[in-house]
């Protein structure tokens, strides 16, 4: 166990930061939790939490042993040892926003003192950690990165809702900006994972992010268009994916569905494709195409809903739509990008009536043209069509089951019965 005279920064807490954090007061840290958010910062001080892997409880532990403090006072900051930055990375009309990397190294650079170890957790393009955020802590401190302060950077791999994969047991990619900050990153998170896996340096680090969420997301581009073309020639796809995955050896399955969300696969390939396109002038093929695929998944899901509708001589507008699921995926609160709230934007601009079910999704983030409902089977039965867009466990699918000639599966969930899948 670690002393507890070790102070470390967490800047930002949200789905990356918080969990971090926990980890960390689990093993003996000291933790500073902040945000500049200070809404967010007063919900962690009551032990609400609003990322699903921390629950209230965990918060009220950390709290109760005195050694987690959220706080969005830039002054809290000084003396850390080591400060880890998980701030988000989002793109503006496809280019790379990094506007939160830049304000906290400015934020963290009148603090860093000699021996102290800064590592950048945030998904971005090869050189960001080398030529943007440690110029920034330099110019801010007066001192040099390797000669005077260490400096790193580990990409994060949250899987928010993973049953299986948590941040303890999640091998983690550890770089340094030189042999010696490799060496400080190293032992700083291999007290808090069960394995470390150094890399060369920064770059390989920060490329490897990307290269993991550009293989799903190339891969999820080609099981969608398979789904879109085996529909129009009478093929189950989905049979197709199931007998192609019982090969032992060179296939990995994926699944096709409305289209891709969260925070990494929407944003994350195309900071690669456009770090390839601004430095070496190429087209990086795969993503844009991947892009497109993925993009344009939720107008073919509305398309379908139109089908399903004429067939019953009904037109959108006006017509009731129940749908199942609103966050991006199975199991998990996380809405950010969530393509079934594009499907249900296209629905609500034809006319739909909409309603959705989704026993995990905060209701502060269900927009107002739909309204939220339990999944009863009243509900389903005044239901002109059900879509299935996320395939929740809590939802009653025994039920759906019942009434599966309304049914439209995007997620193969009500598989043997009645539904159309996508």
């Amino acid at each position: 166990m670690p002393s507890s005279c070790h102070r470390l920064a967490v800047v930002g807490q949200g789905y990356v930061g918080l969990p971090l954090a926990m980890r960390a007061v689990e093993i003996g840290l000291d933790v500073l939790g902040f945000d500049l958010d200070k809404d967010r910062v007063d919900r962690l001080r009551r032990a609400t939490s609003f990322v699903e892997d921390v629950t209230d409880t965990d918060l009220a532990s950390a709290l109760a042993t005195g050694r987690y403090l959220p706080t969005d006072d830039p002054a809290a900051l000084s003396g850390f040892d080591t400060a880890v930055v998980c701030v988000p990375t989002p793109l503006r009309d496809g280019i790379p926003e990094l506007c939160y990397i830049e304000d906290a190294a400015r934020i963290l650079a009148p603090h860093v003192s000699p021996g102290c170890c800064v590592v950048l957790e945030s998904t971005t393009y090869p050189g960001t950690t080398e030529e943007i955020f440690v110029p920034i802590l330099e110019a801010g401190s007066g001192l040099r990165a390797g000669a005077d302060f260490h400096v790193g950077y580990s990409p994060e791999r949250i899987d928010p809702g993973n049953p299986t994969w948590h941040f303890h047991n999640t091998p983690k990619v550890v770089s340094g900006i030189d042999e010696a900050s490799l060496k400080a990153v190293d032992a700083f998170y291999g007290q808090l994972v069960m394995r470390t896996v150094p890399v060369p340096g920064p770059r390989e680090a920060e490329l490897a992010k990307l290269l993991e969420n550009t293989f799903r997301h190339v891969n999820i581009a080609l099981v969608n268009e398979l789904a879109v073309y085996a529909h129009g020639l009478g093929i189950d796809v989905w049979s197709v994916i199931d007998a192609a995955a019982t090969k032992p050896f060179g296939f990995m399955k994926f699944t096709p569905g409305p289209g891709v969300g969260g925070h990494c696969l929407p944003i994350d390939p195309s900071y690669l494709s456009w770090q390839v396109r601004r430095s070496l002038g190429h087209a990086f093929r795969f993503v844009d195409i991947a892009n497109d695929v993925n993009d344009h998944m939720p107008d073919y899901v509305v398309s379908r809903v139109v089908q399903h509708l004429n067939h019953r001589r009904k037109p959108v507008n006006g017509s009731s739509v129940l749908l199942i699921g609103l966050t991006y995926k199975r199991n998990s609160a996380d809405a950010r990008h969530s393509p079934a709230m594009s499907v249900a934007k296209r629905l609500a601009d034809l006319g739909a009536e909409l309603r959705a079910a989704d026993p995990l999704i905060d209701a502060v983030e269900v927009p107002s043209h739909i309204t939220l409902v339990p999944c009863t089977a009243d509900e389903v039965s005044r239901s002109d069509l059900v879509v299935v867009l996320t395939d929740h466990d809590d939802i009653d699918w025994g039920l759906l089951a019942r009434h599966a000639d309304r049914v439209f599966d995007t997620r193969n969930r009500l598989r043997g019965t009645a539904a159309d899948t996508l």
